[in-house]
């Protein structure tokens, strides 16, 4: 049997080799955030209605979800290098359709299909770093480090870049930005990363279909509950739609010799805990980001490059310590320990907005104490979280495993946000105040509920995440 790289030696390239994969990751996650401030733009050159300008967002964020684990299988059949060229190679040809898009229809096709792009390259480069760093834990712990930052700094910098592009360029330019980026990897991959590991096996193309088919369903029932209401025949139809899909998904699973996701990968120590905290971490901190932009940008009045330029000391205070602190602070406390104080730090950032974002506020009093607060909750927990979701799994599961953890990430984000949009605006339509205090008091709700959500992952994860023996 062949042994994997680090079994025998460390790549000398592995450091060169993880900046071209925190590349990749910092644009797979930009991609959801750069659009933000173009909505307007492209709202009126390509006649969206207001109610079908969301699909430029959901149409990444639905694909990319929904086809998490099938491009985590594609990487661990055919090798991690070549599905991650794949997606790089479909994501730069979908930023080109979107950026000449010359409808809705066509740029809600190039949306799509970057969704999908991303959803090849996420799990394959993940996997490819725990490959590289696997045989040394404090090299891994720094390793995983850089990739969280950049994931934080594709957050922010997909804000800020989205005001700077509309403002000096063009909308058209935050999706045609991708293509020299992607040109770029897809030019030095090969003589950075290896090719990987394979093993024989199928395809579970009902698997395949079944499970996108219910992640797709429940993610666009829930972001279209607000519009049709969750009461509604409409809402519930597509819920129910969604477990009926997910119960036949198992059934296939269970039934077939090469399943997508062999079910017994969720009796690997760690594996479900894991994913529940990166489920509750998400739901917590994307709505955080989501409501602090609105809250500056709608009650301060900050333009977008001032909302963006606000949220750089929390990117900051992630990378440093993502890269310098986190992995000592795993080696030292282990990895359930981090998770539950980060998790608890977040909760608490959240319900310090709760009571400390007046329509009179100030940056340095009201927004910089909380959100530096959220940063470090965030920078404690993401590492260990991911972690804890693959650090038992087989190698031959590891692209299963960081597809799962990348899905249960994006699944906990579109869910949270959704939720969380929903009990500000119901709290926005029950309030008689003046306009700015009623959205003020909508962002309130949904701070305190993302709060409880954080403080529900740190008790879930205390009770069953516990620390591998390897790490």
């Amino acid at each position: 049997m062949k042994q994997p790289l680090s079994a025998v030696q460390a790549d000398p390239k592995r450091w060169r080799a993880l900046a071209i994969l925190c590349l990749a990751n910092f644009m797979v996650i930009m991609d959801t955030s750069i659009i933000g401030v173009a909505l307007p733009a492209i709202k009126e050159a390509l006649g969206y209605s207001q109610a079908g300008l969301q699909w430029v967002f959901n149409a990444y964020v639905i694909f990319f979800g929904g086809l998490l684990l099938l491009g985590g299988r594609l990487s661990d059949i055919f090798g991690q290098r070549r599905i991650f060229m794949w997606g790089f190679a479909i994501l730069t040809l979908a930023s080109l359709l979107a950026g000449i898009a010359w409808n809705e229809e066509s740029l809600n096709t190039g949306r799509a299909l970057q969704g999908f792009g991303s959803a090849l390259i996420a799990p394959s480069a993940l996997t490819i770093v725990m490959m590289l760093f696997s045989g040394n834990p404090k090299e891994l712990g720094k390793a995983l480090g850089f990739w969280g930052a950049s994931a934080a700094a594709g957050g922010t910098a997909g804000v800020f870049l989205g005001g700077v592009i509309t403002e000096w360029l063009s909308w058209q330019w935050t999706f045609l930005i991708n293509i020299p980026l992607g040109l770029l990897v897809l030019a030095m991959t090969p003589g950075l990363i290896g090719k990987g590991s394979k093993q024989k096996g199928s395809i579970d193309i009902a698997g395949s279909v079944l499970v996108t088919a219910a992640l797709v369903t429940a993610v666009y029932g829930i972001v279209t509950a607000e519009q049709n209401g969750w009461t509604s025949g409409i809402t519930i139809g597509l819920l129910a739609a969604a477990v009926i899909l997910l119960i036949l998904f198992l059934i296939v699973q269970k039934a077939r010799k090469e399943p997508l996701v062999p079910l017994k990968i969720f009796s690997t120590p760690n594996l479900m805990a894991g994913n529940l905290a990166l489920i509750a971490l998400s739901a917590a901190w994307i709505p955080l980001w989501f409501f602090l932009n609105l809250y500056m940008q709608q009650i301060l009045q900050f333009s977008a490059l001032q909302g963006g330029l606000g949220l750089l000391p929390t990117t900051i205070l992630i990378m440093v310590f993502m890269v310098s602190v986190t992995g000592k602070l795993i080696g030292k406390l282990g990895i359930k320990a981090n998770i539950v104080i980060g998790l608890l730090a977040l909760g608490g950032s959240l319900f310090l907005f709760t009571g400390n974002t007046p329509v009179d506020g100030t940056f340095i009093a009201n927004v910089l104490p909380s959100s530096l607060l959220g940063a470090l909750g965030m920078s404690l927990a993401y590492i260990p979280a991911t972690m804890a979701s693959m650090s038992e799994a087989k190698p031959e599961e590891a692209g299963l495993a960081s597809g799962i953890a990348n899905t249960s990430y994006q699944v906990g984000s579109a869910i949270g946000l959704a939720v969380m949009v929903a009990i500000s605006a119901a709290t926005t339509a029950h309030t008689d105040a003046e306009s700015i205090n009623m959205l003020n008091d909508g962002f309130h709700q949904a701070f305190l509920w993302s709060g409880f959500v954080a403080v529900a992952g740190a008790i879930l994860s205390w009770l069953f995440v516990r620390n591998p023996k390897n790490i």
